[in-house]
């Protein structure tokens, strides 16, 4: 019996680090702009925070045939915007994917996104030793005229 109650202990600390080495990304004010009819794209917006050194290498969503990370930059008088292969979230440090800078891209949209509504964006996140995990979010849509408050995205 006291083989059996080590084994099952043993085992709970194993479980218990394993939950410690999640990412455990929390996603604050996310929100997707609303499109007309006819718009095929738009940007979708929110805060990640992470406990450890992660990187965010995908995003996916059924209401979008592509979806990618994104980032806006100036090149002398041009705004351009590319996607990126993943954005780092550092261990601690809260990342704005925001207007005008880092942000997620939903192309060839399968319908129109009206406000009010809510989709759902899958986020995967990668660290250090090559693990990936799922975040799923519930998104709100936003009016086409939103702008975030300032000092949140």
């Amino acid at each position: 019996m006291k083989k059996q109650t080590i084994a099952f202990v043993l085992g709970l600390l194993a479980s218990t680090c394993a939950l410690a080495q999640s990412s455990a990304v929390s996603v604050r004010d996310p929100w997707v702009r609303a499109t007309v009819a006819a718009a095929k794209s738009t940007g979708a917006f929110m805060q990640l925070q992470s406990e450890r050194d992660v990187r965010l290498v995908s995003v996916r969503s059924p209401v979008a045939g592509v979806a990618e990370i994104h980032q806006m930059s100036m090149q002398g008088d041009m705004m351009k915007m590319q996607a990126v292969d993943g954005l780092d979230l550092p261990a601690g440090k809260p990342v704005n994917l925001a207007s005008g800078g880092y942000h997620l891209m939903l192309m060839d949209l399968k319908r129109q996104l009206k406000e009010g509504e809510t989709i759902p964006l899958t986020l995967q996140v990668q660290g250090k030793n090559k693990k990936t995990e799922t975040i799923s979010v519930d998104v709100p849509v936003r009016a086409i005229n939103y702008a975030a408050p300032q000092g949140k995205h």
